[in-house]
């Protein structure tokens, strides 16, 4: 029986979609199948086809909502302008990568419960990995993780794996609060939810490397400096 979340309309699912015209509508298929009744805000800032293609499938999809920026918002940007708009008592956000299938999402979701928020996370004891990064990325991601935990005192394994989701209240308490748009973004988020007092926890996510993602490794420096001023901002 396929895991998913029917006859529920308090689901709002938030995803970047920046140049995904090869994956976007496979992407989108799988989600509109498990989340029928829910919100989908797909975010586009891109400059390829994926524009048309999604706005081709709110027809048949009416619980796609679409978002188009003509300017580049970031994916950070991105999730910013869906929670805005955003109406579930459960709000989060997936990659438009598919490296995470909607059945974990609908897991994740079972999960809040206990907690005000749940991350994926790809370094936990249950988590399964079927589809690799390349090494140059594993390494990258490692001491991007180290030096995360160490300046905000996190006790995450994995911040950057894209699927996340939250109660409501727990976005409204800290939404006017995110200061970046990057890739960064996700350590914002986490970090001002910590520091408001709201409960998170890891999810052991089984997840696939996807290429074409839209994260370079030239964006490191930069999202270094962005979290060191997010950590020293008052």
């Amino acid at each position: 029986m396929m895991n998913s979340v029917k006859n529920k309309t308090n689901v709002s699912l938030v995803i970047p979609a920046y140049n995904e015209e090869k994956r976007i509508a496979t992407m989108l298929s799988q989600y509109c199948n498990h989340f029928p009744d829910s919100e989908i805000i797909v975010v586009c800032d891109g400059t390829d086809n994926t524009l048309n293609i999604v706005r081709s499938l709110t027809k048949n999809n009416t619980n796609i909502k679409l978002l188009h920026f003509n300017d580049r918002v970031g994916k950070g940007g991105a999730i910013i302008e869906g929670f805005k708009v955003a109406s579930g008592d459960i709000i989060g956000f997936v990659d438009a990568d598919d490296s995470i299938k909607p059945s974990q999402v609908v897991a994740m979701i079972d999960k809040l419960s206990n907690a005000d928020g749940v991350i994926a996370s790809r370094h936990l004891n249950d988590s399964k990995i079927i589809v690799k990064q390349p090494l140059e990325r594993r390494v990258a991601s490692k001491c991007f993780n180290i030096f995360v935990r160490l300046m905000f005192n996190f006790p995450f394994k994995d911040t950057q794996c894209g699927a996340k989701v939250f109660k409501k209240e727990a976005i409204a308490g800290i939404l006017n609060e995110l200061v970046t748009t990057g890739f960064e973004f996700d350590v914002d988020l986490l970090w001002k939810l910590k520091k408001n007092g709201y409960t998170i926890v890891e999810y052991p996510i089984e997840w696939s490397h996807s290429e074409g993602s839209g994260f370079s490794l030239k964006s490191a420096p930069k999202m270094f400096i962005s979290l060191i001023r997010v950590r020293l901002w008052k």
